[in-house]
């Protein structure tokens, strides 16, 4: 059987561009007391994905910003496959 997953959608505040981007979160997870989202641009499996990791500014304000540290994001992506597995996205 395979699941069926439904997409939120979340707006961000892309820096380089000023822009805001609406991207679907497809799955989101914690380690190690660290909220952390998988995106894409659209809700189809050939998109791209990207992953964020929640944090706090000096206000306490959340904000997400990309994962960019590789022992850091190879963990997630085990974490995020085994989430998915039972999905047509994996």
């Amino acid at each position: 059987m395979i699941g069926v997953l439904i997409l939120d959608k979340i707006t961000f505040y892309d820096t380089d561009s000023n822009e805001e981007v609406e991207l679907f979160v497809i799955e989101q997870t914690t380690l190690k007391e660290k909220k952390y989202l998988l995106v894409s641009e659209d809700d189809s499996d050939e998109s791209d994905a990207y992953i964020f990791k929640e944090v706090s500014d000096d206000d306490n304000e959340l904000t997400y910003v990309p994962v960019e540290e590789d022992d850091e994001y190879e963990a997630l992506i085990k974490v995020f496959s085994e989430l998915l597995e039972d999905t047509d996205l994996v």
